[in-house]
C-alpha cells in the first residue's frame, strides 16, 4: 500500500475510533458505582463519622462511594458543575437556588435528607436576654444563610427587619434604630472563631463542634419543623442530566432508610436533625419558586 493510501485509510478509521470511544464512555457511565468508577459525593465535613457508615451501607447495596471533602460552602457546586464530583450533599434549596441564578447553571435536587435548625451561640452570655444594647453579633455572609440568620436574630428579639423579614433579607434591611445589636458578616466557617470578639454568633451545624461547642449550648434557634421551612431542606444535588439516575436515587434511599446512617447523623447533629423524605417533585417545585422569586427581586 502506498504512503498516500495508508494515510487515507488511517483518516477513514478515525470516525470509527471516535464512535467506539463514545460507546466506551457510555459503558463507563452505566457502571458508575463500581470500585473502579465510584460515585463521588462532595460534602463539607467529610470527617463526620456518619459518612464512613454511609459508605459501608452503600457498599452493602453494591454501590461504591467516594466522599470528597470541601472546606467551604462555595466549593462543592462548581465542582459538581464541572464534573469533578457526581453529587453533593451540603446545602439547602435556597442555597442551591442562589447558586443556579448567580452562575446560570441548572443543578437539581435528587433527594432530601433533613432540616437542621440554625442557631445562635455565645461564650460570653448564657441567655439572649443578657446581650447588651450595641453589642455585635456575627452571622454567615452567604446570601441564603445570611437572611435565615437575620430571621433567627429577629425571632430572638435582637434585631428588627424593616420588611418584616424574608429569605431575601440583607443587613441593609436591619432597622438600626429599633434593633438591640449590630450585625457583622463573615464567611460561615469563620463565625465560630469570632466568638471571643463578639457577643454571639450564628454558627452553621457543620462548624459547631469545631468551635468546641455542643448543640445544647445554643441560646436561640429557628424551628425546623415549621412548614415554611421547606426551602431549608438539605438535599442531594446533581447535574440536570442526571436527575433520573437510578443509582443516585438508590443512594438517596440508602441515606434516608438506613437506621445506622440516620442514627449516626442524628448523633452528629446533637439530636437536632429533623429527617424528611420530601418527594423530589416538591423539592424541584420549591427550587423553581425560590429561583423565580430571586429573578423577580433582581
Amino acid at each position: 500500500m502506498s504512503l498516500t493510501k495508508k494515510i487515507l485509510a488511517a483518516a477513514a478509521a478515525l470516525p470509527l475510533i471516535a464512535v467506539l470511544a463514545g460507546c466506551a464512555g457510555s459503558a463507563g457511565d452505566a457502571e458508575k458505582g463500581t470500585e473502579d468508577n465510584p460515585v463521588k459525593i462532595g460534602v463539607v465535613g467529610a470527617s463526620d463519622p456518619y459518612w464512613e457508615i454511609y459508605k459501608k451501607a452503600a457498599a452493602d447495596e453494591g454501590i461504591s462511594v467516594d466522599i470528597v471533602d470541601f472546606t467551604e460552602y462555595p466549593q462543592p457546586n462548581p465542582a459538581l458543575t464541572e464534573g469533578e464530583i457526581d453529587l453533593n450533599q451540603f446545602q439547602h434549596i435556597v442555597y442551591l437556588a442562589q447558586y443556579n441564578e448567580a452562575s446560570g447553571e441548572d443543578l437539581v435536587p435528587v433527594g432530601a435528607t433533613a432540616i437542621y435548625p440554625l442557631a445562635l451561640y455565645s461564650t460570653k452570655y448564657d441567655s439572649v436576654k443578657d446581650i447588651k444594647k450595641g453589642d455585635t453579633v456575627a452571622i454567615p455572609n452567604d446570601e441564603s444563610n445570611l437572611s435565615r440568620a437575620l430571621l433567627v436574630l429577629q425571632s430572638a428579639g435582637l434585631v428588627e427587619l424593616k420588611d418584616g423579614g424574608s429569605i431575601f433579607s440583607t443587613v441593609d434591611d436591619v432597622d438600626t434604630d429599633t434593633s438591640t445589636v449590630k450585625v457583622t458578616t463573615l464567611e460561615a466557617s469563620l463565625t465560630p472563631t469570632s466568638l471571643p470578639d463578639v457577643a454571639a454568633a450564628i454558627i452553621n451545624n457543620d462548624f459547631v463542634a469545631d468551635a468546641g461547642l455542643t448543640f445544647k449550648d445554643a441560646i436561640a434557634q429557628d424551628d425546623p419543623a415549621d412548614p415554611n421551612a421547606l426551602p431549608y431542606v438539605n438535599i442531594f444535588a446533581a447535574r440536570a442530566e442526571d436527575k433520573d439516575n437510578e443509582t443516585y436515587a438508590k443512594l438517596v434511599k440508602i441515606y434516608q432508610d438506613t437506621k445506622t446512617v440516620t442514627d449516626a447523623v442524628q448523633e452528629n447533629s446533637g439530636g437536632t436533625a429533623v429527617f424528611v423524605k420530601t418527594p423530589v417533585e416538591d423539592l424541584q417545585s420549591s427550587l423553581e419558586k425560590v429561583q423565580s422569586d430571586i429573578k423577580a427581586k433582581g
